[in-house]
């Protein structure tokens, strides 16, 4: 389970926005949740990941340096980075909470998630990639696509828990060498019902 003091990923999901798509109580029945950040500094990055399922057991943590020229090049990344690493460990039903502390980068994400239900593969709204993060878009969007459901939500970097992660690379480099898990979270309880905040309402919704 989640450190004592510490939300899971899912609490913290549970109370973020997610952009261009309603948050209705059944979203909160997500399998897994990813949380990623990217640093830039300089010519030095690092790259931050960290999954749980919804009962908050860890699956796994990453924190890798990297060499990116830009802080935008390396939150998208380190979202391709989670997703790889999602998708290697994650059935293809799942359905997959995102936590990112980046605007525009969680509303890409949910506009492709909606995208990809439409018969002309057209968002809702239009993406707003930079120009050198689009390779890692590609990847983003293939891996989107490779789960049942997907959203994000954008969370604040002080309580992003791969922010440290992606900050301190050599500090932490020892969660690298963490035992590979592949777990699969417990069935939702049918009392497990929370209801989002009414602002939440007003918008599509996704399955």
């Amino acid at each position: 389970m989640a450190a004592y003091g510490r939300p899971t990923l899912r609490d913290l999901f549970d109370d973020s926005p997610t952009p261009h798509i309603a948050h209705p109580p059944r979203t909160h029945h997500r399998d897994f949740y990813l949380a990623t950040d990217g640093s830039f500094r300089g010519s030095e990055g690092g790259l931050g990941v960290v999954i749980e399922t919804r009962d908050g057991e860890r699956v796994a943590r990453l924190s890798v340096p990297d060499v990116v020229p830009d802080n935008n090049v390396a939150e998208y990344r380190a979202l391709h980075l989670g997703l790889d690493v999602l998708a290697a460990r994650a059935p293809r039903d799942s359905r997959v909470g995102v936590l990112v502390d980046h605007d525009e980068l969680a509303g890409n994400v949910n506009a492709a998630k909606l995208a990809a239900r439409h018969p002309d593969n057209e968002p809702p709204h239009r993406f707003s990639v930079p120009p050198t993060a689009r390779h890692h878009w590609r990847g983003i969007r293939a891996r989107i696509c490779g789960f049942a459901s997907l959203r994000a939500a954008r969370i604040d970097g002080g309580v992003n828990p791969a922010h440290p992660l992606a900050n301190s690379p050599a500090e932490y480099a020892h969660v690298n060498y963490e035992s590979d898990r592949c777990l699969r979270p417990e069935p939702p309880q049918n009392g497990d019902q929370r209801i989002p905040p009414p602002s939440r309402a007003d918008r599509p919704a996704d399955d």
